[in-house]
């Protein structure tokens, strides 16, 4: 095994899972914290017999002593300075960079780094973060945020106004590199600046004063408070940044805006975070430190679950599904997730280059409520299109396929997969890339089974880490991949704008003119109604020419313990840390 790095530097290594404990052992139990307190009463008294230099050396020894045996689960309760919260992390983070980040999991705990202007409420509704208040112009292209007078940095320093200027300026520099610059793209010069055809000073933020955050914007945003809670928009500590450039998001070095730090990063095992007494709210926040163990097998992360090394996890395994249900229903948490599970075509080169008959057939002979009842199990809807229900403000579209029977459809992809060229004789055969896990491994092998069964397609199955995945995607090194697509704000823009042309995170490569105009009409009316109608019509239009393969909606599926305080579901997925709590563990 390859020396783990502890800073954990963006080119980390590949995914590895450590062997879990064996299913249905108990929890290792820790020393009492009745004879850890006595011996701590008993040590006190003799330094207090010492010189008064003695007794600040002894003291700090006896602070780090409680932080490192604070780490076990067992030694948590409210209202003690050494609360831990253990917490499911999925694989590894591809960054912790707020500008560089990517996925799900690197935002999972972005959130509890970093605080922008806005956050989001227990129910996902946008919420002031360290903005206190905003206000927007009447043709809604001018938003001004006021911030609150005692938000500080990590390190003590006052966060101010040109903190968030350098943040989203870096987001859209060229330099920077991020899958997100487009994220911001109707913010005044951001395309140009992403383009590399203006500098990023040009962009349409500005800070007059310290305190106020002005943002120009090329169309109506409406969007725009939720969107500034993403991560991707969060300030920059500036000195830090300048002085250390790519070592910015490393333990140690890294200066946050959130209620925690980055205390500890090990690659392919975890990441700590500590509390972060500046931050502007921290009266309210009651857990001192975070541990998010990086766990990428649901069942083996069930195994550690149960054993009692985490109080939150990640995900539920599917297999284990029923077992929870009637073993550990009052810690099951399910509820509706915006987020859409898909397989995506490399559009650039064969076989699904110009081939929309093709990958129509390929879509039409899965059996979407099949996989859901057999596979899937755990609430999921079938996907017969690309924005998920319970988007604000919008009717989600469809297939034209999506209530035809399953004969007629494989008679239909039949069809067309002739007239593509391929038989029986002459098989399409093409590879699918996905990240090794319990439902992508069984859902790659029922699918691939499908088109062989109802085609003769010969698929060849390929597991790759999913760092390694997205290089490859990256590279274009790919003709079919697994992914999914999670909302980063509750408004179907967030889901349709993946599928734009000029979009940094638009995996497939799909480019459709008239798409792309009509993103852009939505963008420019200020009419709730039409621009629903522009929105629904540019999902209408992907669907038809079918750039990915969506296969299921998520729900969220998470295991609490009843020590842990505060939790809430959403349709974001978004829970911060800071706002839970422990129950003191009885003696």
């Amino acid at each position: 095994m390859a020396p783990r790095d502890t800073w954990g530097a963006e080119g980390h290594a590949p995914l590895m899972v450590g062997r879990p404990a064996e299913r249905g052992h108990t929890a290792p139990q820790p020393a009492s914290r009745t004879r850890r307190a006595a011996r701590s009463a008993t040590a006190l008294h003799l330094i207090r017999l010492c010189l008064t230099a003695a007794l600040c050396i002894a003291l700090t020894a006896a602070l780090c002593l409680t932080t490192l045996t604070a780490c076990s689960p067992s030694n948590t309760g409210a209202g003690q300075a050494s609360a831990v919260l253990m917490r499911g992390g999925g694989p590894d983070p591809d960054s912790l960079d707020p500008q560089r980040a990517r996925s799900a999991e690197s935002q999972l705990i972005l959130r509890d780094l970093c605080e922008g202007l806005t956050a989001l409420d227990r129910n996902a509704a946008v919420a002031p973060g360290i903005a206190s208040s905003w206000t927007a112009t009447p043709d809604g292209k001018t938003y001004t945020f006021k911030h609150r007078p005692n938000a500080r940095w990590s390190n003590g320093d006052k966060i101010v106004a040109a903190d968030f200027v350098a943040g989203l300026r870096r987001l859209v520099d060229p330099a920077t590199a991020s899958a997100y610059a487009q994220v911001i793209d109707a913010m005044a010069n951001a395309s140009d600046i992403v383009a590399g055809k203006k500098p990023p000073e040009t962009l349409g933020v500005t800070a007059p004063d310290e305190a106020t955050v002005v943002i120009e914007l090329n169309t109506p945003t409406p969007y725009l408070p939720q969107l500034l809670s993403h991560s991707s928009t969060c300030p920059v500590h500036r000195p830090t940044l300048a002085a250390k450039g790519g070592a910015y998001a490393r333990p140690g070095v890294m200066v946050s805006s959130g209620a925690y730090i980055l205390a500890e990063w090990v690659q392919n095992s975890h990441v700590l975070l500590t509390r972060n007494h500046s931050y502007w709210n921290d009266s309210a926040t009651r857990i001192d430190a975070v541990k998010y163990l990086f766990i990428s097998d649901n069942s083996a992360e069930l195994t550690r679950y149960r054993a009692g090394e985490l109080q939150i996890t990640y995900a539920v395994p599917r297999a284990d599904y029923d077992w929870i249900k009637a073993h550990l229903a009052g810690q099951l948490h399910i509820a509706p997730q915006l987020n859409t599970y898909f397989y995506g075509f490399n559009l650039t080169r064969p076989p699904f280059k110009d081939q929309p008959g093709l990958r129509r057939a390929l879509s039409l002979v899965i059996d979407r409520e099949k996989l859901a009842q057999l596979v899937l199990r755990v609430g999921e809807l079938p996907a017969y299109g690309w924005v998920p229900p319970g988007i604000n403000n919008y009717t989600p579209q469809s297939f034209d396929y999506a209530t035809t029977p399953i004969e007629a459809r494989i008679a239909e992809a039949r069809r067309l997969y002739k007239e593509a060229g391929y038989s029986d004789a002459h098989p399409l055969s093409f590879e699918l890339r996905y990240n090794p896990g319990e439902v992508h491994t069984k859902l790659a092998v029922a699918i691939a089974a499908a088109w062989k069964n109802a085609l003769g397609v010969d698929v060849h199955l390929t597991a790759a880490e999913f760092k390694s995945l997205l290089q490859d995607i990256d590279r274009g090194d790919v003709q079919m991949f697994r992914s999914s697509w999670v909302g980063d704000y509750n408004d179907p823009h967030t889901f349709l704008q993946y599928l734009k042309s000029d979009f940094g995170i638009n995996l497939p490569h799909y480019q459709n003119p008239y798409y792309d105009g009509l993103l852009e009409r939505a963008a420019r009316t200020t009419d709730p109604t039409q621009r629903r109608d522009l929105l629904e019509q540019a999902e209408r239009t992907a669907l038809h020419d079918h750039p990915l393969i969506p296969i299921y909606f998520y729900v969220n599926k998470h295991l609490v313990k009843p020590e842990v305080t505060g939790w809430y579901d959403n349709v974001m997925n978004v829970v911060y840390s800071k706002d839970l709590g422990l129950r003191k563990a009885t003696p």
